[in-house]
C-alpha cells in the first residue's frame, strides 16, 4: 500500500538526483580547468552557472509535481531545456548579440 509517506519520500530522492546532476554538470568544467586551459571559468562564471543550473533544477521539479498530465509535462520540460539552453548559450558565446554575451 503507498501511503502519503512514501509518496513524498520518493519527490524527495527524485528531488535529490536532479540536484546531483545538476551539482556534477557544475563540477565539469572545474575538472577541465586542470586538464585544459580552453576553459577559464571565474568564481562569477560558477556563481551565475549555479543559479542557472539550480533554478532549472527546482524549476524541473517544480514542474513534475504540479503538472500531472503525461503530455503536459513533456511539453513543460521541454520549454524548460530549451529555455535553460538558450540562456546558457547566451552567456557562453552570445548566440544572439546581447550585451550578456560572454564572449
Amino acid at each position: 500500500m503507498i501511503t502519503n509517506q512514501t509518496l513524498a519520500q520518493g519527490r524527495n530522492n527524485r528531488l535529490f538526483v536532479i540536484l546531483g546532476i545538476a551539482s556534477a554538470v557544475l563540477v565539469l568544467p572545474l575538472m577541465f580547468m586542470s586538464f585544459t586551459k580552453e576553459v577559464n571559468w571565474s568564481a562569477f562564471d560558477f556563481l551565475i552557472g549555479g543559479i542557472l543550473l539550480y533554478g532549472a533544477a527546482f524549476s524541473l521539479e517544480f514542474l513534475l509535481r504540479k503538472v500531472k498530465s503525461k503530455k503536459s509535462r513533456i511539453l513543460c520540460c521541454l520549454g524548460l531545456f530549451i529555455f535553460f539552453a538558450l540562456i546558457w548559450g547566451e552567456l557562453a558565446v552570445g548566440i544572439f548579440g546581447t550585451s550578456f554575451a560572454g564572449n
